[in-house]
Parts: structure tokens; C-alpha cells; sequence
């Protein structure tokens, strides 16, 4: 509070900066905003005295002269997901380095929730989102934004019928695939798949296909008893083990690591030694996964690649540049670790 009588202070401009340091205002603006047009020794300067005079820029003046905000929305359904924790990072760090600030919303798969955050985004002029579609999104849905003015990249799932929005993923039906035909390859023919319960969800459909395309070209059945739809989460993992072992598979595919994570726990729970006495893979190849005991087989699915690009396609459509790559399936790997095995006679 001002003291009585005291005269007021006067307010930080850029100008005052501008004066002090003999630079131009616009040369503070862009030092402010980090702009690669202005040498690095000069922004830091600038940096330096506004943090001494206690100045803070004034963003939504900027975005009237710009027209932009320089905010990104980040949009996913499920950030309790280590995979989700792993590709925000990476955005964050993209943009960030960008001068662009990222908000993170989480919609849980609900498309009414997700419909509102993203007019939100569109009244707030943010300039562009990175979307993990809920389930259930139509094509329609998404050309609506985009329509209205936001640029968008899509991550980690594809809607048809969108070929001028960019999407960015890991390649699900060609990891699946990899860890089937590992276990193939150790002689396991009962080979049980777990997840995917969201038909709506193009991942979901793809690992699916991905299972499948491995078994047909073994000359195995695809046995629909062995097909287990479930949430990805540690306790479904858990909660199903005793449905899945009852179907007597030798092999447990998972839909990501949470799943064989929970799953991994239930099956110690009942004396049952993964990598001994039955196999068993993740995917995502989170943190997670490397460090249990034992260490969990799975598929890395690229989750910072997939953010990195993401980030740097959404900035290329921000800027008007048209990406060369519309559609980027970032290549699987498959982490062999200690839950798998040749099934026991």
C-alpha cells in the first residue's frame, strides 16, 4: 500500500528499459519475447534490468500488435498415463525453447469436456493445439476448430477423413506385431491379448490389427477366447489376471505397460514368475518398465519423438509453412527384458 501523501510510483514501460539500456522498443519487445532476431548478449541484458526493475511483461498488449499469444493448448486424455507425462514433456520443452507457453488440459475421453476447453482455447486466441482426440471425436469435430481459426497438429491417434490436419504417432499396429512375433518366435502359440477397450480409439483398433497380422502369418488361429478388452490402467491389469489365466495362454500381450505392470503384480501375488513360468509384454516402454523386478519386456513407442515433432510441425503451421510430412509414424522398437520366455513344456 502507498503511503498517505507518498507520490505514486510510476509505472514500468518498455521505453524506460528501452532508455536505460539505448536500445529501440521494439528491440526490448523482441528481447522480451526471446526472438532469435536479437543477439543473444543484448536479451540477456534486457532480461537482466527488467528482472532489477521488477518489470513484467505485458503479454496481451503484445498479442493486440502481433496477433499472436504465443500460448499453446496441449490437449490429452489421460496424464495419470506415464506415457502422456513423458510426450508433454517433450512438447513442453520444444516450445519452450520457442518462447511459447503451454497450457495442459486433460479431458479424461470425454468429448463434451474436450469440445469446451478447445472454444476456450479459440476465446483466449490461443495459436495453435496439439490434440490427443477423445474417443468418440469425428473428423467434424476437429475441422470445426481448425475451421474457426486454431492450427492443429494430432497426437498418439488419427481420425479419418482429415488429410490437411498433420498427425503424429507412434506406428501401433507394426509394435504390436513386434512383440507377437518375438513370442512366436520362442515357440508360444496360446498368446492372449489384453486392452483396448475403446473400439472408437484408432490406437486401440490398430494394436488389434497388429496382434493379428502376427498370428495369420504364423499360420496361427486368432482365437477371439483369447482377446481380453480392458481400461489401461495397473488395477484393471490386475483385476482381469484371473479371466486371462483362466483362458491358459503361455503368453500375456498388454495394450501398454500399465496394464502388464498390474498385471506383473497379480501374477508374483499368485506365485506365478513372469519370465519363468509365462510370458509377458508391455507397450510404451515408459520409466517404469525398466526398472521393476523383473524388468518388463515392451515396445517403445516413441512418446518423446512423437512429442518433439509434434511441436515442431504445430510451430511450422503457426508460422504458415506447410509441414513436408503430414502424417508421421514414428517407428517401433521392441526392449527385449526378463518377462519373456519359451513356454514351459
Amino acid at each position: 500500500m502507498d503511503t498517505p501523501g507518498a507520490t505514486p510510483k510510476r509505472r514500468l514501460t518498455l521505453a524506460m528499459i528501452a532508455e536505460r539500456l539505448d536500445l529501440s522498443t521494439a528491440t526490448v519487445s523482441l528481447a522480451l519475447r526471446n526472438s532469435t532476431l536479437v543477439a543473444e548478449e543484448t536479451r540477456k541484458r534486457v532480461h537482466a534490468l527488467a528482472e532489477e526493475l521488477g518489470y513484467i511483461y505485458n503479454r496481451s498488449a503484445a498479442s493486440l500488435r502481433t496477433a499472436r499469444t504465443n500460448i499453446v493448448g496441449l490437449v490429452v486424455h489421460d496424464i495419470l498415463n506415464p506415457y502422456f507425462a513423458e510426450l508433454v514433456s517433450a512438447v513442453e520443452t520444444e516450445l519452450g525453447r520457442q518462447g511459447q507457453t503451454v497450457i495442459l488440459y486433460n479431458h479424461g475421453d470425454d468429448p463434451q469436456r474436450q469440445r469446451q476447453f478447445l472454444e476456450t482455447l479459440l476465446q483466449y486466441r490461443a495459436d495453435g493445439m496439439i490434440l490427443c482426440p477423445a474417443a468418440g471425436t469425428t473428423a467434424k469435430d476437429v475441422a470445426r476448430i481448425v475451421d474457426a481459426g486454431l492450427p492443429t497438429v494430432l497426437i498418439a491417434r488419427e481420425l479419418p477423413d482429415l488429410a490437411d490436419v498433420p498427425v503424429i504417432r507412434g506406428d501401433d499396429r507394426a509394435g504390436i506385431r513386434l512383440a507377437v512375433e518375438h513370442l512366436i518366435g520362442q515357440g508360444h502359440t496360446r498368446i492372449a491379448l489384453v486392452g483396448g477397450q475403446q473400439e472408437s480409439s484408432s490406437a486401440a483398433s490398430e494394436r488389434r490389427a497388429g496382434y493379428e497380422d502376427a498370428l495369420r502369418a504364423a499360420g496361427i488361429p486368432v482365437d477371439p477366447a483369447l482377446e481380453f478388452p480392458a481400461v489401461a490402467s495397473r488395477r484393471a491389469g490386475r483385476d482381469i489376471c484371473g479371466d486371462v489365466l483362466a483362458a491358459h495362454p503361455t503368453a500375456i500381450v498388454c495394450f501398454n505397460d500399465l496394464l502388464a505392470l498390474g498385471m506383473l503384480m497379480e501374477l508374483k501375488r499368485r506365485g506365478i514368475d513372469p519370465g519363468r513360468d509365462i510370458s509377458l509384454t508391455g507397450y510404451d516402454d515408459i520409466d517404469e518398465a525398466s526398472v521393476w523386478s523383473p524388468g518388463l519386456t515392451s515396445v517403445w513407442n516413441g512418446q518423446q519423438e512423437v512429442g518433439r515433432i509434434a511441436a515442431e510441425t504445430l510451430l511450422d503451421v503457426v508460422a504458415g509453412r506447410r509441414p513436408e510430412q503430414t502424417r508421421v509414424l514414428v517407428e517401433p522398437q521392441l526392449r527385449l527384458r526378463e518377462t519373456t520366455c519359451p513356454p514351459k513344456a
